[in-house]
C-alpha cells in the first residue's frame, strides 16, 4: 500500500509520500537510542510537564487536525474533534497519576525478613525504545494511549503507522516536539509493512505493540517471539451485545445504534452481535431497526452527518462479500445492506445495515464486521445467549442489559471476553485497563495496568 491520504468521500489521492530510507531508518533507530540513554533518568515532574503541555497543544489544534484525520479515514468530523479530546485528557491523566502508578513498592517488614535483607522493594523501570505498529480507525487515540503511558514511564517510541494516515502521523511525532520532549523521544517511521520485521528485530529496540488485524499480530509476536521481545497485542472483536427482558429495552435499541456505527462502524470494541430474549426481542428489532434507519449517511467534513465513508475501497469490499453472502445463505434484510444511491458512483459509503436470521454456517457468524452492519440473534434464556455470545473466535468485549443482578454475576463469570460492560455500551477510559482474550490479543493498555507492560519490573534486595 503506498503512503498516501487518499480521500474515502471521493476516492481522490489528496497526497503522497516517499518511504524512509534504510539509512534513513538506522539514523532514526540510533537518534531513539541516544535519547533514551537521558531521557530514562528525567523525573516525572519534567515528563508530566511535557504531557501536558502536549494536552494543552492538541487541544488548540483539535479543529484542525480534526479535518486531516476525517480526509484521511472518512469518520464524522465532530467525531474526530471529540478523538482529539479524548487523547487530550488521557494525556493529562497519565500525567497527574504515573507518579502513583510507577512508586516503588515495598514489601512487608516481616516478609522483607524472612528474604534475608535488610531492605527490599520493587522498581518499574523504562525498557528503551518501543515500537507502536498503529491502525487508521483511530489515527490519533490509538497511538497515545500508548503514547502517554510511554513517555511517562521513560520510554521512547517509534510510530508505524498505517499508510493511509501518514499526516495525522506526522502531526503527532511534532506535537510531542513542540511539546519540549527531546529529539527522538517520539519518531514517526514513514515505512511499508515490509521494514517492520527489520526494525523490530535491531537491537536497540526493546519491544512492540500492534494494534491491527489477527494476521499483522500475528507476524510481529512471532517475530518478537523469535527475538525474545515483550509484545501487547489488540486485535480484532466481534463484541456481543445481550439484551435481557428485564432491561430498559427501548434505552438499550437506542444505545445499540450508537454503539454500532460509532467511526462508522470501524471499531474493534463496537459492538457487532445483538443476541435479544425472545420476550424482548420484538421490541428491540423495531426501535434498533427505526434508529438505524434514521441514521444520516452523508460528507464526513458536514457536521450533521452521522455516518461517513468506510476508510477504504477494499474495507467495503470486504463487508459487502460478508453481507452478500450471508443473504444469499438465507440472512434477512432488515434495513440497508447496499451502497447509498447518493453515493453509488463516489466514496466508499455503505448503508447502516441490520441483517436478521443469521446462522452459524454463514462467513458473518464468525467474522469481524469492520463497517455499519448489525448482526441480529433471537435467544430463549440467558444460558443460550452466552453460547451465542461466546461462539466466536474473538474476545475483546461485550455488553450486558439486565436488571436482574443474577444476569450480571452469571455473565461476567462466564463472558469470554476482556471487557464487561453492564447496562451502557463498551468505551476505554484512562483509569480502566482494555485488552482482549483469545483471538482479541493480549497484554493490556490504559490504567496502571498499560502503563507497567513496557517497564522492567526490578526486585531490590539490600542486604544487612
Amino acid at each position: 500500500m503506498p503512503i498516501a491520504t487518499v480521500d474515502p468521500a471521493t476516492g481522490e489521492t489528496v497526497k503522497t509520500f516517499d518511504a524512509l530510507s534504510p539509512e534513513d531508518i538506522e539514523a532514526k533507530l540510533a537518534q531513539a537510542s541516544r535519547t533514551f540513554d537521558t531521557y530514562r533518568t528525567t523525573s516525572f515532574f519534567e515528563r508530566a510537564r511535557m504531557l501536558q503541555q502536549a494536552a494543552d497543544l492538541l487541544d488548540a489544534d483539535a479543529p484542525d487536525i480534526a479535518r486531516v484525520m476525517t480526509t484521511e479515514m472518512g469518520k464524522p468530523v465532530a467525531a474526530a474533534r471529540a478523538e482529539a479530546a479524548k487523547c487530550a485528557k488521557t494525556m493529562r491523566w497519565y500525567a497527574e497519576h504515573a507518579p502513583e502508578l510507577l512508586a516503588d513498592e515495598h514489601p512487608s517488614d516481616a516478609d522483607v525478613r524472612d528474604a534475608g535483607a535488610a531492605r527490599a522493594l520493587v522498581r518499574y523501570r523504562p525498557l528503551g525504545p518501543v515500537l507502536a505498529v498503529m491502525p487508521w480507525n483511530f489515527p490519533l487515540w490509538q497511538v497515545v494511549r500508548f503514547a502517554a503511558p510511554a513517555l511517562m514511564a521513560g520510554n521512547v517510541g517509534l510510530l508505524k503507522h498505517a499508510s493511509n494516515v501518514p499526516q495525522t502521523a506526522l502531526y503527532l511525532e511534532d506535537l510531542f516536539r513542540r511539546a519540549g520532549f527531546p529529539e527522538g523521544c517520539f519518531q514517526t517511521l514513514l515505512i511499508g509493512s515490509k521494514a517492520v520485521e527489520g526494525i523490530l528485530r535491531d537491537d536497540r529496540v526493546a519491544a512492540a505493540t500492534l494494534t491491527g488485524s489477527e494476521p499483522a499480530g500475528r507476524s510481529v509476536a512471532a517475530i518478537a517471539g523469535d527475538e525474545v521481545k515483550k509484545t501487547v497485542l489488540e486485535l480484532g472483536g466481534s463484541d456481543p451485545y445481550v439484551v435481557m427482558p428485564s432491561a430498559d429495552v427501548a434505552k438499550a435499541a437506542r444505545t445499540a445504534v450508537t454503539a454500532r456505527v460509532q467511526n462508522n462502524g470501524q471499531s474493534c470494541i463496537a459492538a457487532k452481535r445483538f443476541i435479544v430474549h425472545e420476550d424482548a426481542f420484538e421490541q428491540f428489532r423495531d426501535a434498533f431497526v427505526e434508529g438505524m434507519r434514521a441514521l444520516r449517511v452523508g460528507e464526513p467534513l458536514d457536521e450533521d452527518t452521522d455516518v461517513g465513508p468506510l476508510a477504504s475501497e477494499q474495507g467495503r469490499k470486504d463487508l459487502e462479500e460478508l453481507v452478500d453472502e450471508a443473504v444469499e445463505s438465507g440472512a434477512t434484510v432488515l434495513c440497508g445492506g447496499q451502497r447509498p444511491k447518493d453515493f453509488a458512483d463516489r466514496g466508499w459509503f455503505y448503508e447502516p445495515t441490520v441483517l436478521a436470521d443469521v446462522t452459524p454456517q454463514m462467513r458473518i457468524h464468525h467474522e469481524e464486521t469492520f463497517g455499519p452492519v448489525a448482526t441480529l440473534y433471537r435467544v430463549e434464556s440467558l444460558d443460550e445467549a452466552i453460547e451465542v455470545a461466546n461462539d466466536t473466535p474473538f474476545g475483546l468485549s461485550s455488553n450486558l442489559w439486565t436488571g436482574d443482578e443474577a444476569d450480571i454475576e452469571r455473565f461476567v463469570q462466564d463472558s469470554g471476553a476482556g471487557g464487561v460492560f453492564v447496562n451502557g455500551m463498551t468505551a476505554s477510559h484512562p483509569a480502566l485497563p482494555f485488552g482482549g482474550a483469545k483471538r482479541s490479543g493480549y497484554g493490556r493498555e490504559l490504567a496502571g495496568h498499560g502503563i507497567k507492560e513496557f517497564c522492567n519490573i526490578t526486585t531490590v534486595w539490600i542486604g544487612a
